[in-house]
């Protein structure tokens, strides 16, 4: 498409959106990984035998290839997708029928059953394609043959008709294939769409137009290849292809259940965003990221990095409320080999987990041999909620000092404080307390209330607090059961804070009537530094006294602990005193001295420097190899297999690993081995792939025989042995990609060659690509004026503990946008951003509605657009016609064709009676919804 019809869109828009199909997006990496990892395995264990292979169709049904359920047997379809309620397969396993029972032999676990209406109700992703490329893989499997795990052959690039062409290598194997079809390669780009393909390629943004005229006006035989280097040099080649690799590895900063945010996260993301501008060795880059703490240093710095770079380990998206240690252990192995192969090997090693892998050599052996490793890593600290690993970064010696300064005087302060707070600080259980308490966890709630343990002194299991939210919605009700009638001092527990209410409202109900107390939950609480009292009270045996805990017209956030009820003859008389209506009246020196201690700690902590922390892994105590867990149940072992690697990726025998050493040092060392068929194999088509659009080998995460076979086998073995000859240098790499002529074609091309290859798989053209959400974000942001540049560090305020209710109103680029699990910015989600819970080597294409929507109602594409419209009307000696050129030159690298610069100047005139600002704001927004915006011709 040469260019966009833009303007129309804005008379267009509407009847455009009423009209719109829904498209069928295609299965997410997520729910790929599902089925691999859920479905695949119950399916093989429990119904090939009957509805598996040509001899095993039962009722004529097949469950060994999607085909197969779709077609169904003599009932009809086995799954409905979408529909598990009308699914054949889920009634089956439910036993809902007494006629249609399957398995026969007894009914699945309800997790297994879980899984399968889970999958369906998803819409029953399958990638299997047929029993023909079943069988096909079987055969590969049997014979080692599969062209992945062979070596690579350093062939020499072919010869081709036309001498002139081809500038490199790369320009030969590509012309060669295309010869072969007697097919030619399309014209040039221009220089113009070149220039922003290359500007948006390398560094995620777009050229300016000085920029692109600089281009345009430099005729030197080396000006796109000064060009190339500039873009490599600049730092924001880095945060562009730093954000490539966090697709790949799963990068996310919180945790899906609970929404628990990864405080240190930044420090990995800003760690690959230096690999690559510093165009660190790839070998070494996997090295620290799979056993970096166990890797020498020569200096802090590198210290540091090492570190750093195990995070990769450590983001995991697993289940910390786990309950079974070991099997939440064993959940952790799975995750991190499944990421490990996919990201360095392309490789579905978490499907053996259960049973020898089903298309590729990879028996349950090799799983274990892997898993061993992996399990002699310790990654979480385990808990009735584990928690993550995070260490102390060390220091140059100068800082060192300064830090300890800095501890010494903050520990003693916080020392002071508690002896002026009470001598009892930490957690107390309900039953070592005096009195009657009722806990939190037995108060009667109305509205949701969010249990905490974030401020460690609380009584019980933790404390609730009310969100902050829904004032006057919410209440908690403490009954007692009192031993006696008499009177009682009440006391409520509560864990101060910054943050808290200042009017709590608390009420108590007895026999002398109804009292309301407001508590300052900002202050200390007086008594131990956990109670506060409400007062006596005269309590009968009718079930009328109780405590209610509301938050109506509460300033902050309401906390309720827990409600202790002492007999007056017990309660320590000095304390009953101190009450919620005259809060440390009898103790004022007392108060004045917490409150200013505590000043002088905030202000010490805000002042000087914290000591740097990162999550990372360590090596477990006791090393040891691993049995095979029989269909992956970790209490149901087989035999013990030496821990080892991957047998199909070559790289010579196993050797034994040290007794005292996890293995994860040789883990790392044997992925980088030259003789390792599939490492530099992965990451040149990674590179191929982000550069082209599309990989040599589509399916970049799968190089098995599920995955498909590379478009041009020998230029892919060619791009592998010279990364490995250039050092591992991905940009030089990427540098060979880009110089090529293929690189520089036109995205048009004559119908025959569209006929010959739809797909554009012999790349006789360059093709026509979408931009990705950061992408689109970062133009706007850059057009308007309002992308803040600044690199590094973290992005998320302290004291964001969940990533619920964050909201994402920054201004820098993407990549520093914390990466919430929960919680994405709204482009994100609409344009396909990578699931940050699996390796996304492939992003999702998708074209819906809300796209559309979204660049016409979202508040972030207006207020951008008000502010390229107010930039472009500042400028001085444009008049409208000067304003639409330079428009389109911003937006989309080049001028406007006659038919929309006529448009666009009907549009924003000022006969239409709307106000400038009004009518260029407009024109902006149609202008960023436009096709020729959001992709790169």
């Amino acid at each position: 498409m040469a260019s966009t019809r833009t303007i129309q869109i804005i008379v267009g828009m509407s009847a455009c959106l009423a009209g719109h199909a829904t498209f069928a997006a295609a299965p997410s990496a997520a729910e790929l990984e599902f089925f691999e990892k859920r479905v695949r395995p119950v399916l093989v264990e429990h119904c090939f035998e009957c509805h598996g292979g040509e001899k095993a169709t039962k009722g004529g049904l097949r469950l060994d290839a999607r085909e197969g359920w779709a077609a169904g047997g003599d009932s009809g379809p086995a799954v409905v997708p979408g529909k598990p309620d009308e699914s054949l397969l889920i009634q089956a396993v439910r036993y809902d029928d007494t006629a249609l029972q399957m398995p026969p032999d007894g009914k699945l676990p309800q997790t297994a059953i879980d899984d399968l209406v889970t999958w369906v109700a998803r819409g029953a992703a399958d990638p299997r394609t047929g029993t023909a490329a079943a069988k096909k893989a079987e055969a590969s499997v049997r014979n080692s043959d599969h062209w992945a795990y062979q070596p690579p052959v350093d062939r020499r690039p072919p010869e081709t008709n036309d001498k002139v062409w081809p500038l490199d290598e790369v320009d030969r194997f590509l012309l060669a294939r295309l010869e072969e079809k007697q097919l030619h390669p399309a014209a040039d780009a221009s220089p113009q769409a070149l220039v922003r393909r290359l500007y948006f390629d390398l560094i995620g943004l777009p050229p300016t137009p000085e920029e692109i005229d600089a281009y345009a006006a430099d005729t030197s035989p080396d000006a796109y290849a000064r060009l190339v280097d500039l873009l490599l040099g600049s730092p924001e080649f880095g945060q562009r292809w730093g954000r490539h690799w966090l697709d790949v590895v799963r990068f996310g900063e919180s945790m899906t259940l609970r929404g628990l945010v990864f405080q240190q996260a930044w420090r990995y993301r800003d760690y690959v965003i230096d690999t690559f501008n510093e165009d660190r060795p790839y070998d070494q880059f996997l090295r620290e990221q799979v056993a970096g703490d166990l890797l020498p240093a020569e200096s802090v710095d590198q210290r540091q990095r090492n570190l750093v770079a195990t995070g990769f380990l450590a983001f995991g998206n697993v289940n910390l409320e786990e309950q079974d240690k070991a099997q939440l252990r064993m959940d952790v192995v799975d995750e991190q080999l499944d990421t490990i192969g996919k990201a360095f090997l392309a490789q579905t090693i978490g499907c053996a987990r259960c049973h020898d892998h089903k298309f590729d050599p990879i028996p349950t052996r090799d799983y274990y041999a892997l898993a061993g490793i992996l399990r002699n890593t310790k990654t979480l600290e385990h808990a009735n909620v584990s928690n993550w690993i995070e260490m102390p970064l060390p220091l140059p010696p100068a800082e060192e000092q300064s830090l300890t300064r800095q501890e010494a005087a903050i520990a003693a302060l916080e020392a002071n404080i508690r002896t002026l707070s009470g001598p009892r600080r930490g957690v107390v259980p309900a039953k070592d307390l005096p009195g009657i308490v009722v806990d939190d966890r037995d108060a009667k709630r109305v509205g949701e209330w969010k249990l905490s343990q974030f401020n460690g002194a609380y009584i019980g299991g933790g404390y609730l607090h009310d969100l902050d939210q829904e004032k006057g919605q919410k209440t908690l009700t403490f009954l007692p059961q009192l031993p006696a009638a008499g009177l009682y001092e009440v006391r409520l527990a509560y864990t101060p804070g910054d943050n808290r209410a200042t009017n709590t409202p608390v009420t108590v109900f007895s026999a002398d009537g109804e009292r309301l107390l407001r508590v300052n939950q900002r202050r200390a609480p007086p008594i131990d530094g956990r109670f506060i009292s409400l007062g006596e009270f005269h309590f009968e045996l009718n079930g009328q006294g109780f405590v209610i805990v509301a938050n109506e017209a509460t300033d902050g956030h309401v906390i309720a602990d827990a409600v202790q009820f002492l007999p007056v003859d017990a309660a320590p008389s000095s304390s009953s005193s101190v009450t919620a209506d005259s809060t440390a009246v009898d103790r004022p020196n007392v108060a004045d001295d917490l409150k200013r201690l505590e000043r002088l700690l905030k202000q010490l902590k805000a002042d000087g420097p914290a000591r740097p922390k990162a999550m990372t892994v360590a090596e477990e105590n006791e090393i040891g190899d691993t049995n095979v867990h029989i269909r992956g149940n970790v209490h149901n072992l087989g035999e013990r297999v030496p821990r080892g690697f991957l047998q199909a990726a070559g790289a010579g025998p196993s050797q034994p690993l040290p007794d005292d050493e996890s293995g994860r040092l040789q883990l790392a060392d044997w992925l980088v081995r030259r003789d390792n068929r599939l490492t530099a194999r992965v990451m040149a088509n990674r590179v191929w792939h982000w550069l082209f659009g599309t990989g040599i080998v589509r399916t970049t995460d799968n190089f098995g025989t599920a995955g498909e076979a590379p478009s041009h086998p020998e230029l892919l073995d060619y791009l592998a042995l010279r990364f490995m000859d250039d050092g591992w240098s991905v940009k030089k790499l990427v540098r060979r990609m880009v110089l090529s002529h293929a690189y520089r074609l036109s995205t048009a091309a004559d119908e025959r060659t569209k006929a010959a290859d739809p797909e554009n798989r012999l790349l006789a053209r360059a093709p026509r690509r979408r931009m990705d959400a950061e992408s689109l974000r970062d133009a706007m942001l850059l057009v308007a004026g309002r992308l803040d540049r600044t690199a590094a560090g973290k992005t998320f305020p302290p004291g964001v503990s969940a990533d619920y209710s964050y909201k994402h109103a920054e201004h820098c680029r993407s990549v520093f946008l914390p990466v919430f699990r929960n919680t994405l910015p709204e482009v994100f989600k609409a344009f396909d951003f990578a699931d940050p819970s699996t390796v996304t080597g492939v992003r999702t294409q998708s074209t819906t509605p809300q796209q559309a929507l979204f660049f016409m109602n979202d508040p972030f594409v207006a207020g951008c657009s008000r502010q390229a419209a107010a930039d472009l009307l500042s400028r001085a000696g444009l008049d409208d016609r000067g304003r639409v050129e330079r428009a389109y030159r911003q937006a989309v690298g080049r001028l406007p064709t006659s038919l929309e610069l006529d448009a666009a100047l009907r549009f924003v005139s000022p006969s239409g009676g709307r106000p400038p600002l009004e009518a260029w704001s407009q024109f902006w927004q149609v202008l960023f919804a436009s096709l020729d915006f959001r992709y790169l011709n």
